[in-house]
């Protein structure tokens, strides 16, 4: 069978992606690839159908247990047989898979990168013709990765003691350049084929808040939004549970995820959120990297993450299946104190020599605060996450907070003249706080002791609010009028381009909210929400009706079969049967996401409940 009629019988498309055909063919062709795509670009789709068409097993390494159970449920619920193997599996289960896998039942076996040398599973992969190995979320292997993991370091060893070579197939959404090149020379991909689709997710809006009340710009925002599936991520343990106790006693039904609960818990937790028992998700970042929950739409930061590629990948959360979705980040300064600490107690990288494990932390630092400029930028906030990716666009998308709001251009020479005179008259021996604090006039002990009452410029800028210096300061430092240290106490220092502006060589002007007083709400209602269809067709009030039975049907279909509710069908597909209104068997197989298997499994009630209701044409 070729890759389309695979891809229409198994996956209910009738195309492929940008990029998905590139990878593919060049896989079945016995070159190594490494395909960079974005959160729900479809990058499972780039190995499973060469998997299925090549004669031997495809081991898929990745890194988290839920993303393995969630990839074989979905395999199986196309009809397609797969296994994993994990810690999750009692010694009896894990010894029936193998025995299972050695019969040659599973053409597609995933696998936890620490697995791979254990003695069963290295004895069985001696034996077996393994023809491919997919590595997914391959910025594992970098040190420079958000994520790195060792383990992923053995990748190479395993490889090496296979009989015969496999084709290396790597993905991520997430790379920057070094990165990238980490890949390429971490896993020996040998002249790889490589694609980068863009890592632009435009159907995601963005949006940073610095409210007063956290928990209430949730609660507001959840109260707009019944229903809706979503994730709140928190930066401690401590700040999960708050959160999660005080949702539920609202009424909301929330359940939490962190390191400090038990596995039964955990995955008992989990599976409520994925199976919309409880559709909102409190939880550290312990949870998300393997998510693939498909009706996700809203992704909450209830602070600041470390760096920017941890915020990208779990604001990908939301919308993987194509519709709109809102990530917001509710920002405080307390975060970046709090990120510091985590950067400086970091016990991930216990097994790296301490130079390396001091580059790292250092290269950690440098990306919380560029982290921490996205949360004061007025720039476009989708051009500033791309820019770091090496993408150039408008600076201008129409979809997030900054591009949404009203902007004037400000000359705030005199304002920096200010900051960077007091940093320069004070010998450049403080941070950010007690130079602001300063120049506000602030009468506090700490600026007594440190005699900064009498600097100069003390109390010269005390009309403007805290929070505007502060949005100009950290817009001095981003464009190197000023920089700061790189230790565990940052120190502000001049430049060479601090003194030009003390000349009065240099005007600088930045973009300010008209309106910065009254931060804007958080956006609810907004059309392509809910109220569009992924074609960018409003809903209809008899549309809206039929959208809702058939998520009502999918749901008991769901509970029967105790699987997810997106694995029955997804989100997409079910607008998509709203748009089609389809009334034959070949009418329902036109509707994406749905193939044969699935036609047979679960599309006969869709259309008989469509043909009941005089939907079907």
């Amino acid at each position: 069978m070729d890759k389309y009629k695979l891809l229409k019988q198994y996956f209910g498309y009738d195309s492929f992606r940008e990029g998905q055909e590139f990878l593919i063919d060049n896989i079945l062709e016995g070159r190594d690839v490494l395909g960079i795509m974005p959160t729900g670009a479809g990058k499972s789709i780039c190995y499973q159908i060469p998997a299925l068409m090549m004669k031997g097993i495809t081991l898929v390494i990745s890194p988290l247990i839920s993303l393995m159970k969630d990839q074989v449920e979905g395999l199986n619920q196309a009809g397609i047989h797969a296994a994993y193997f994990n810690s999750s599996l009692t010694p009896g289960q894990y010894r029936k898979a193998l025995c299972y896998a050695r019969e040659g039942r599973y053409p597609i076996i995933y696998v936890a990168p620490e697995r791979l040398l254990t003695e069963e599973f290295l004895a069985f992969a001696l034996e077996s013709n393994i023809v491919m190995v997919a590595v997914d979320e391959a910025h594992c292997v970098s040190q420079w990765g958000q994520d790195f993991r060792p383990s992923y370091l053995k990748i190479v060893e395993f490889i090496d003691k296979l009989p015969i070579r496999p084709v290396i197939a790597a993905f991520t959404a997430t790379a920057t350049k070094e990165v990238k090149e980490d890949i390429i020379d971490l896993l020996l991909l040998r002249t790889p084929a490589l694609i980068t689709t863009g890592f632009d997710r435009k159907n995601l809006y963005f949006g940073v808040m610095a409210p007063k009340d956290r928990y209430g710009a949730v609660k507001n925002y959840l109260e707009c939004h019944p229903g809706d599936s979503g994730i709140i991520y928190c930066l401690t343990r401590k700040v999960v549970e708050e959160v999660c106790e005080k949702l539920l006693k609202e009424g909301f039904a929330a359940t939490r995820y962190h390191a400090g609960l038990t596995d039964e818990e955990r995955k008992k937790n989990q599976e409520d959120f994925i199976y919309d028992r409880s559709p909102v998700m409190v939880a550290t970042n312990a949870f998300g990297m393997g998510i693939d929950k498909s009706n996700v739409r809203f992704v909450f930061h209830y602070g600041m993450p470390k760096n920017l590629e941890s915020y990208y990948q779990e604001a990908g959360r939301g919308g993987r299946d194509g519709q709109p979705a809102e990530c917001i980040l509710l920002y405080n300064g307390q975060d970046v104190i709090t990120n510091q600490f985590f950067i400086e107690n970091n016990q991930d990288n216990k097994e790296l020599d301490p130079l390396t494990r001091e580059t790292v932390m250092e290269r950690d630092r440098e990306r919380l605060r560029i982290m921490t400029f996205y949360c004061s930028t007025n720039e476009c906030l989708r051009d500033y996450i791309l820019r770091y990716f090496g993408e150039y666009g408008e600076n201008y998308c129409g979809n997030c907070s900054n591009c949404l709001s009203q902007f004037e251009t400000v000359d705030v020479t005199k304002m920096a003249k200010a900051l960077i005179g007091c940093v320069k008259e004070c010998c450049q021996r403080y941070g950010m706080n007690v130079i602001i604090e300063t120049v506000h006039g602030a009468d506090t002990a700490k600026i007594r002791g440190y005699r900064m009452n009498q600097n100069s410029f003390y109390g010269s800028l005390k009309e403007v609010p805290v929070y505007k210096l502060r949005q100009i300061m950290n817009a001095l430092l981003m464009k190197s009028y000023l920089a700061l240290t790189k230790d565990e106490y940052a120190v502000l220092k001049l430049t060479e381009k601090s003194e030009a502006v003390l000349s009065g060589e240099i005007e600088i002007t930045m973009k300010m909210a008209k309106e910065q007083e009254h931060p804007a709400k958080v956006k609810t209602g907004r059309k392509g929400r809910k109220e569009k269809m992924p074609s960018g067709m409003d809903f209809s009030k008899k549309e809206k009706s039929l959208f809702e039975r058939l998520r009502t049907l999918r749901m008991e279909i769901a509970r029967k079969e105790k699987v997810p509710p997106y694995l029955v069908f997804s989100d997409k597909t079910l607008t998509h049967m709203c748009i089609l209104k389809p009334g034959t068997k070949e009418e329902m197989l036109r509707v994406p996401g749905v193939g044969e298997y699935k036609f047979e499994k679960y599309g006969k009630q869709f259309l008989e409940m469509m043909r009941s209701k005089g939907e079907g044409r």
